[in-house]
């Protein structure tokens, strides 16, 4: 009877200083487990990476026994792309060190992370780093994708902001990617995703900042027109240490929020100051307040960093059922402020949520094609996301979803970000990358012709060249 790879691997990985969990260990269901609850998959082997040599024999052993792949940092991904079924997961979880710099203003994270311990240990310090919005999200998969957040508009992506990397190839190899060593792969993997190899640790920039004025601003979702069309015309010419994220949601359903307006839906904007300056942050908020009628809630304070880092992780605990959609946004025009008024007004559950993240600012200091991340000209990154902890209302949330994309997706600039992406076929990851495809699929080919690493947002290996007889 053949062997099972869980029964494989502990014969051919006993020198792991890892674990090794299979279906019939005790904790496996544990083990399997992602945020996204909507995600049930059965791997065949889990495998937790301690170390470098780790990562290499459990990349060799999948790819000898020609076994599915995934690689899981946070397993925050919403298409659950860090698991699968019956083949292997890669799990970076263990990988936990994190070493600032001061004197250098940079930070060595390893690939296991989740973004709440970098941001307490750099802010120890009295530093920072762009990244996303929720702390437990894993440092690997936001960095990868390219790193939208609330630090964007005044000090970029977290690609922008990614010095170098440890990468482990799929031939077993393990090199550094920078801009002095194996430049191509450096500039593949800002942004193009775990295409390339498993990323053991990052170094990333840092920038003076300890303390930030950040907290929502909640109108009647009655206002949605009115507020977005506002927000719209005015966020662009705000200051760059001015970032705020318009959102259709729920105010939630606990303090510090007032018992009065709990469960309200609402049309918002999420601010975020960098600094620590209150008067500064009032002023520069103060054009779009003047013009819209007075909030339910105006309630932005100075805050450590980490806290708003961490706002919505009560919000939105692991265990949830989740449905994402994305695009990216050059204009908003009165007609798409309209279809937003519309779907925000008819939210299915007290998650649920749409957000626009302004893209400008710093990330406009960048070309196209510096990074795979290409629409630097565009405006704004829309996502809509169906979240409910109950798993019967999984079509409900889904189907919003899935509607309220498809009605604003004519106004889109045509491709996604795809830390936002569900699993939605090769056309679309084509037209996110768009003119930056072609030189991520050549290095994807250099890198990993077998595409070992094809459970993500695939690029798939540019076909080799046809064999031409000598004369």
């Amino acid at each position: 009877m053949p062997k099972t790879p869980a029964q494989a691997a502990r014969q051919e990985l006993a020198a792991l200083n890892g674990t090794l969990t299979g279906p019939d260990d005790p904790g496996y269901d544990d083990a399997r487990a992602v945020y996204n609850a909507m995600i049930d998959m059965r791997p065949a082997l889990i495998a937790s990476c301690t170390d470098t040599d780790d990562v290499r024999r459990v990349i060799g052993f999948a790819r000898d026994h020609r076994l599915l792949l995934a690689v899981r940092g946070g397993g925050h991904h919403g298409a659950g792309l860090g698991t699968c079924d019956d083949g292997v997961v890669l799990d970076l979880s263990p990988l936990k060190d994190i070493s600032v710099d001061p004197e250098a203003r940079t930070v060595r994270v390893g690939g296991g992370c989740v973004w709440g311990e970098v941001d307490r240990a750099t802010n120890a310090h009295g530093f920072a780093t762009p990244s996303g919005i929720i702390s437990t999200t894993g440092v690997g998969g936001i960095t990868l994708g390219g790193g939208l957040g609330h630090l964007s508009r005044k000090y970029g992506l977290t690609i922008d902001n990614l010095l170098e990397a440890d990468v482990v190839l799929a031939s077993g190899e393990a090199v550094r990617a920078s801009a002095d060593e194996n430049s191509d792969l450096y500039w593949a993997i800002r942004g193009g995703g775990g295409n390339f190899g498993v990323v053991t640790s990052f170094l990333f920039r840092l920038h003076e900042l300890s303390t930030v004025v950040a907290g929502p601003t909640f109108w009647p979702v009655e206002l949605g027109t009115e507020v977005l069309a506002a927000y719209r015309d005015f966020l662009p010419s705000a200051p760059r240490e001015l970032n705020g994220f318009f959102m259709y949601g729920s105010v939630p359903p606990a303090p510090p929020f007032p018992e009065a307006i709990q469960g309200r839906k609402t049309a918002a904007v999420v601010w975020c100051w960098a600094g620590d300056d209150a008067d500064a942050a009032a002023r520069a908020m103060a054009p779009l307040l003047d013009v819209l009628p007075e909030p339910l809630l105006h309630g932005p304070a100075p805050m450590p960093h980490p806290a708003l880092q961490s706002a919505f992780d009560g919000l939105y605990p692991p265990g949830d059922q989740w449905y994402w959609r994305a695009d990216f946004v050059d204009r908003i025009p009165d007609e798409a402020v309209a279809l937003h008024a519309k779907f925000g007004a008819d939210l299915p559950t007290g998650q649920s949520t749409m957000h626009l993240y302004p893209i400008d600012g710093a990330v406009h200091d960048h070309a196209p094609a510096d990074t795979p991340w290409s629409y630097r000209e565009s405006t704004w990154a829309s996502v809509y996301a169906g979240v409910d902890r109950d798993p019967a209302n999984a079509e409900l949330i889904k189907r919003w979803t899935v509607d309220y994309f498809e009605a604003l997706h004519p106004y889109s600039a045509g491709g996604a970000y795809v830390n936002m992406m569900m699993d939605e076929g090769q056309e679309r990851v084509r037209a996110s990358y768009r003119d930056n495809y072609a030189r991520l699929a050549r290095i994807k080919a250099a890198y990993d012709p077998e595409n070992l690493f094809r459970l993500n947002q695939n690029i798939q290996p540019a076909p080799r060249p046809p064999f031409e007889a000598r004369p």
